[in-house]
């Protein structure tokens, strides 16, 4: 790891905004996007391996699966923002203690939603509407990702703090080969041993295991910017990384449930085939989000390095780069989805029948819009959230994954099954409303003199 490092300092501080986007958010955008393969990875082989039901029990139960990540995310992201500020104000020992406190919530916060979700998971996968096999399939692969949770959770935390730290190439390397090891245990659990759809969540898990073990390294050996210290929890610090990361946590708890309100529909419009064909959509998005958060999150400590150390002008350079590349990227999520919709569905789904392809070709090509006008809601969100104003950011974050969309579920539902495929344009086109509005009252903030002692 020690050859990956570079002095966070003088990167955020010193060096060119364009020459520090290529340093850090590039790397950071493929990091994000080699983590979220193993996501992908779950699909195609869970599809290919064990059939149809075993992809909709997949998808029935990826919602829960996110659940239990999000306190991690909450704590993790929350913690990240004042660590960066605090590093730019030169409160080392403050950052530190930050550091220390949020891996220890983290664990804690694993050890309670993970038993909590296991034993609710029938009840959990029952209120959805799934039964027999359908059912059973769900139980068993949120169940395991429930039990590993006080060892897996803390891995999304962990790249933000190698991130901040100096380590932007050993975290894009890592996640690199924790989508490879997790690939070849899920080969190995599905295609070799013929485990059922729990190997597929064991696979997943272990790797995420292994590769916590591997990223505390350098932290546990002091040779990080953030060391880990006798821990000082007081109520300012915990209500700072609660409100820091209220906006992603609202998110993926909005996000979740929206998307169990939509399996709850699906399952009564179109059954296993609506459910898989929801779930070919999210393994696309699974595919473009991670390069839109990467892009955008891998800059945050720049951002908030610099407002602590209240240089407004690298701010406002450093997040014109974020929007000029969440717009390229959404630009080429639009075209690619546009025009090869039948080979994105063939990936997930191994034979599909003449109905499927028709419908998932159809969603597809409807769920492309989305990308022409998500590009600003998500720089918007990243951008607040970075400066410490999570109130526009969690405003942002809860319309675009809950209240929009179910206002838009109601006033489309006379288009069925079609009406919820364009609910994700048309919510991504009045998010982007709400954050030009957020971002149009938040200019003059942006642009103070900076400090020049």
């Amino acid at each position: 790891m020690k050859t990956t490092f570079m002095n966070s300092s003088a990167l955020f501080s010193k060096t060119p905004p364009v020459k520090l986007f290529f340093l850090a958010s590039l790397p950071g955008a493929i990091s994000m996007l080699a983590s979220a393969l193993y996501q992908t990875l779950d699909g195609v082989f869970v599809g290919q391996y064990l059939g149809a039901t075993a992809f909709a029990s997949l998808n029935l139960a990826m919602p829960f699966v996110i659940i239990n990540f999000a306190l991690a995310d909450l704590i993790g992201v929350g913690s990240a923002v004042p660590i960066s500020i605090c590093l730019g104000k030169g409160e080392r020992e403050e950052a530190s203690n930050l550091f220390t406190c949020a891996c220890l919530m983290i664990v804690a916060a694993g050890v309670v939603v993970g038993s909590a979700l296991y034993g609710a998971a029938p009840a959990l996968i029952r209120l959805m509407g799934a039964e027999g096999a359908f059912a059973d399939l769900s139980v068993q692969y949120l169940r395991v990702y429930a039990l590993s949770s006080p060892v897996t959770t803390i891995i999304f935390a962990v790249d933000n703090f190698m991130r901040i730290s100096g380590y932007i190439r050993g975290s894009m390397l890592l996640n690199i080969f924790m989508s490879l090891l997790s690939g070849v245990l899920e080969f190995l659990f599905l295609g070799v041993f013929h485990f059922g759809i729990w190997g597929a969540a064991l696979a997943t898990c272990s790797g995420m295991f292994v590769c916590a073990l591997i990223a505390f390294t350098p932290f546990f050996r002091g040779k990080a910017v953030l060391h880990f210290c006798r821990p000082h929890f007081h109520m300012r610090m915990v209500r700072q990384i609660l409100a820091c990361g209220s906006p992603n946590f609202l998110n993926n708890i909005a996000g979740r449930i929206t998307s169990i309100l939509l399996n709850l529909i699906l399952v009564r419009l179109g059954g296993e085939t609506a459910v898989s064909v929801y779930g070919i959509l999210m393994f696309a998005d699974g595919f473009v989000q991670p390069l839109l958060y990467g892009t955008c999150d891998s800059l945050q400590p720049a951002v908030g390095y610099n407002w602590g150390a209240e240089k407004y002008s690298r701010v406002r350079a450093i997040e014109r780069c974020c929007f000029v590349a969440a717009f390229v990227i959404s630009a080429a999520a639009f075209v690619v989805i546009s025009c090869f919709p039948e080979q994105i569905t063939r990936l997930f789904v191994s034979a599909p029948t003449p109905d499927v392809l028709d419908m998932a070709v159809g969603a597809l090509r409807l769920f492309a819009l989305t990308y022409i006008t998500r590009w600003l809601s998500f720089a918007v969100q990243s951008c607040m959230l970075a400066v410490e104003k999570p109130l526009p950011a969690s405003l942002i974050s809860v319309s675009t994954a809950l209240i929009f969309p179910v206002i838009l579920l109601a006033a489309l539902w006379p288009l069925g099954l079609t009406g919820v495929w364009l609910n994700f344009a048309v919510t991504a086109l009045l998010a982007a409303l709400l954050s030009a509005v957020v971002l149009v009252r938040a200019k003059a903030q942006f642009y103070r003199p900076d400090r020049t002692s």
